[in-house]
């Protein structure tokens, strides 16, 4: 884990969910995966659309050329647990490549958070950013 990641996640976890700098004032969650190569446990704090009861993530990695590591442990197992606040829980992955559903979400993300299309914009002809709406599992 960097170290980016572990104050953020430290900060996060003494904060019941809330953290300062670059993810001041945005909704945060943590999301716990396993590496697909290692089988590590691997936790990332990400920035969340909520949709009524689920939590819709967006693979977007700043714009760069190449999917997150996270997303592609995620591919390898779409069973996986987040910290929301206080609640920790498990949850289950459904991967939107393309479609009016994902194109629905990412434009939403946009407009609360245009830098989304920033980087959007940077993967154009490289790569569709993918959404993952998060459902509680069971």
């Amino acid at each position: 884990m960097s170290d980016w990641n572990g104050s953020v996640i430290g900060e996060f976890r003494a904060n019941a969910g809330k953290v300062g700098g670059y993810f001041e004032g945005a909704p945060l969650l943590l999301l716990h995966t396993k590496g697909h190569k290692t089988g590590e446990e691997r936790i990332n704090p990400v920035m969340y659309l909520p949709d009524d009861d689920r939590w819709v993530v967006f693979a977007s990695k700043g714009g760069h050329e190449h999917h997150p590591h996270w997303f592609l442990n995620l591919e390898a197992d779409r069973s996986v647990t987040i910290e929301v606040g206080t609640d920790t829980l498990p949850v289950t992955a459904t991967i939107l490549h393309e479609g009016d559903e994902r194109d629905a979400f990412y434009a939403r993300q946009v407009e609360r958070y245009p830098q989304f299309g920033e980087y959007e914009k940077k993967t154009a002809g490289v790569r569709t950013i993918p959404v993952v709406v998060l459902e509680r599992a069971g």
